[in-house]
């Protein structure tokens, strides 16, 4: 969990350090890290999936057309664990200003890190074969 606090901490202090983030720093790092994280589980998923032959992880809403009812399975299954993990860890009774007191700023060299290496891990598992 370390890890994942100073992640977010050095986040959350570059985003308010820039200027142009003064009213939306809140939204656009939980945006950027529930993207990230979505992603990389979306991938993990997948690769679990085809690893077992089994495709367990699955949500289908008959009541709605597959054309809408595909991106909100997609939400629900991928995107919300992540976001209700970041919200409840990081926002909740705004926790991070107390993780902020605790762990230090990188400059937010550990951020940009974490998010750069997160959207380019399904690029490289992708390009390696993993998934064709």
């Amino acid at each position: 969990m370390r890890l994942f606090y100073l992640i977010w901490v050095d986040i959350i202090l570059k985003a308010r350090s820039q200027p142009a983030n003064k009213n939306n720093w809140q939204f656009m790092t939980l945006t950027y890290m529930t993207v990230a994280m979505a992603l990389d589980f979306f991938f993990i998923i997948l690769y679990v999936e085809r690893s077992l032959d089994n495709y367990f992880y699955d949500l289908k809403i008959p009541i709605i057309p597959q054309k809408i009812g595909d991106p909100i399975s997609f939400v629900i299954l991928f995107v919300g664990p992540p976001l209700l993990l970041n919200y409840t860890l990081i926002f909740r009774n705004q926790r991070y200003n107390k993780l902020i007191g605790k762990y230090k700023y990188h400059e937010g060299k550990l951020g940009v890190t974490f998010v750069l290496l997160a959207l380019s891990i399904p690029v490289i598992a992708l390009w390696l074969g993993l998934f064709g």
